[in-house]
């Protein structure tokens, strides 16, 4: 009945889709291809698209409530693929797709540079006490442990002392590596006083630690071919380690009970303790990838950009130009990232829980990976 009455629904929004660009529509399905990384790169740009953080809660209803009547074979005629592709990416980038609730703006992927921009000034600050930096660093760690625990695979209750201890785990152990592998010094070549730069505080935690201290004086780069960012070596174990564990423990939870898999037709299979193991895996490799592009590019752009005759002439414009060159990478570097792995991964059957297997005679089923 369910798939007469969405056939009805195609066929109602067949005339006015005859001139349209956009792919048939498929409900609760990626709008592009998954098995490409392109397609993978494009979905995930429609996920952290920031203007949906200007939806209205009214446009959120109307979105959810077109979807529905797609689904249920009562949508209204002239409804076009693209309005209900737009209506999905809406839903998407708000509500969680195991619990169908809001996520908090804060925590949304498409919030989270955005949100994190102000700790990355913060995170900025020249000449910082200790005092300030595990401030700045706190507040970082605690923007990325919800992020994750927001986005997490929510198949499964967690009850809220469980959020506490993976939080308080997460943040803690997370801040001690971050601050750690961050010293005030520099290496020779490198004036002690020197601000930490934009790339080491973005590298520090999923934005996190990028070891490139840069001195706002331009006296070296008359003698040298690289920028003084590239002279102080960067830290990637801490980088990693902070990763891995804010994602972890915030997720431990996981591990411990299991995670929902699915069949090709959606029907629940069964918890499999394995494909959380897979899922937290594949998670935790976002984050160690994602701050590659912000270690990478930002110095070879300012080695270039530092030559030109406006930075000569304008030293102080160093620190603002190399912040926006930063932000940029790092806007690049989140969808990059996400996008190595599906969103709803799959896995052989064979290599998940005997009972799994038996349960079901597909080959392969699908989970939530989270984001």
């Amino acid at each position: 009945m369910a798939d007469t009455a969405t056939t009805a629904s195609v066929a109602a929004a067949s005339a006015a889709n005859a001139s349209s660009d956009a792919p048939p529509f498929q409900l609760g399905k990626p709008r592009f291809q998954q098995t490409s990384f392109y397609g993978r790169f494009r979905h995930f740009l429609d996920i952290i698209d920031p203007r949906t953080l200007f939806v209205t809660e009214r446009r959120l209803r109307e979105a959810v409530q077109l979807l529905e009547d797609y689904k249920h074979g009562t949508l209204r005629p002239g409804v076009t693929n693209e309005q209900l592709w737009s209506a999905q990416k809406i839903k998407q980038a708000i509500l969680h797709p195991d619990t169908n609730e809001k996520i908090f703006m804060p925590f949304r992927m498409s919030g989270y540079i955005p949100f994190g921009t102000p700790i990355v000034v913060g995170l900025l600050l020249p000449n910082q006490t200790l005092a300030s930096t595990v401030f700045w660093q706190w507040l970082n760690q605690s923007h990325n442990a919800c992020v994750n625990y927001a986005n997490r695979n929510a198949t499964k209750p967690s009850p809220v002392s469980k959020f506490i201890q993976g939080y308080l785990g997460a943040v803690i152990s997370a801040v001690s590596i971050a601050t750690k592998s961050s010293p005030n010094s520099c290496e020779v070549g490198c004036p002690i006083s020197c601000p930490r730069s934009l790339s080491q505080i973005l590298m520090s935690s999923q934005k996190q630690e990028a070891r490139h201290c840069r001195p706002i004086q331009m006296a070296h780069q008359e003698t040298a071919d690289l920028p003084p960012s590239l002279s102080c070596s960067p830290a990637g174990d801490g980088i990693s380690s902070a990763n891995i564990c804010n994602v972890v423990l915030m997720r431990y939870g996981e591990l411990e009970e299991g995670i929902d898999v699915l069949d090709s037709d959606g029907n629940l299979v069964g918890s499999s303790k394995i494909a959380a193991r897979h899922a937290l895996l594949e998670t935790a490799l976002t984050r160690v990838v994602l701050p590659m592009p912000i270690l990478v590019l930002p110095p070879i752009v300012m080695s270039m950009l530092e030559k030109t005759s406006l930075l000569q002439a304008r030293p102080r414009l160093l620190l603002p130009v190399q912040s926006l060159v930063c932000l940029a990478a790092f806007g690049l570097a989140l969808p990059l990232a996400i996008s190595l792995f599906p969103q709803m991964s799959e896995i052989e059957t064979s290599q998940l829980e005997p009972e799994i297997a038996q349960a079901t005679s597909s080959r392969t089923v699908v989970y939530n990976k989270g984001l």
